[in-house]
């Protein structure tokens, strides 16, 4: 009986890990990534390790080709409640592989003191204008919210998964989008922009707030957004962390556009391909206020590395 409420004290101490314990846990694995050792990490048996939907053994891909750990730009979305006996940590930052920088997408699964499922996705070939945005994190993303103005974790995943739908339905109301909503991704501001002199396509659909900009249906080329996982919530800093898979088979190579004055349609001549993404939505007062995505580009219909 002793053994084994010592076996079950254990147990929980790893299953009960708090906020600053999954991010040191992000830490000290990117600090392992770096040095290109994975002895220095706390792999279950049997974990499954996917980067870039490809899946690899804890050693293969980033493990080679890190060389340095994210310094200025790093978001953290620790998730502290305990689902099916493991815990989870979203990570989105800047580090370097090869002496490059590279956006990082991370997802680390923890049951009792191990990680079972590691997952990388890898933005490669920022581009310079895009970097100015990812020297730090905005501000928004990084404070706490007041505790009036939080919303419950679950309430907070929906609304993370609402913006998928958003998306796909060309509803601007689908989602609880703020005023002040503005989204990156890879760097890049692709919403609430200066708008342009003259009435230029993407560029004035880029112009305006999250809500408007979907409405005018410049995202109709995005038929499927699947799968959506989106099962990591900070509720004290009001951060969701999901990953999907866009899907876009490009059949129409001109989007007809509403609501914009000067833009009836954006000429969309591309091939058919996906987009395996993560975002971080910042949820204050239960409205999305910033989206900090990534992605890279893959064929049309690729598998996500997670299918059973």
């Amino acid at each position: 009986m002793k053994i084994f409420s010592l076996t079950f004290i254990a147990i929980t101490a790893f299953a009960q890990c708090d906020r600053a314990c999954l991010t040191k846990t992000a830490d000290d694995y990117l600090a392992a990534l770096a040095a290109h050792d994975p002895s220095r990490v706390k792999f279950a048996a049997g974990v499954k390790f996917v980067e870039n939907t490809m899946p690899l053994k804890p050693g293969e891909g980033l493990w080679k080709t890190a060389s340095e750990v994210p310094v200025t730009f790093k978001i953290y979305a620790p998730d502290t409640t305990v689902v099916n006996g493991a815990q989870q940590v979203g990570f989105l930052g800047v580090m370097k592989e090869n002496d490059k920088p590279v956006e990082l997408a991370l997802r680390l699964k923890i049951r009792n003191g191990q990680i079972v499922e590691a997952e990388h996705l890898i933005a490669r070939n920022l581009m310079a204008r895009s970097l100015a945005n990812l020297q730090t994190p905005r501000p928004g993303l990084l404070a706490l919210v007041p505790p009036a103005e939080r919303t419950p974790r679950d309430q907070m995943l929906k609304i993370g998964v609402s913006y998928y739908e958003a998306l796909t339905t060309a509803n601007g109301d689908a989602a609880p989008f703020a005023d002040d909503c503005i989204r990156h991704e890879n760097g890049m501001q692709t919403n609430g922009n200066p708008p342009p002199a003259a009435p230029d396509g993407m560029a004035s659909t880029g112009a305006l707030g999250c809500r408007a900009q979907i409405y005018t249906h410049t995202f109709d080329y995005i038929k499927r957004i699947e799968p959506r996982r989106v099962e990591i919530a900070d509720v004290d800093y009001g951060l969701v962390f999901g990953l999907s898979q866009f899907r876009h088979p490009m059949t129409e190579k001109k989007l007809k556009i509403f609501n914009v004055p000067g833009v009836d349609s954006i000429d969309m001549n591309f091939n058919p391909f996906d987009l395996p993404a993560a975002h971080v939505f910042k949820i204050r007062g239960g409205k999305i206020h910033e989206i900090e995505a990534m992605g890279f580009t893959l064929p049309y219909n690729s598998k996500t590395g997670w299918e059973q």
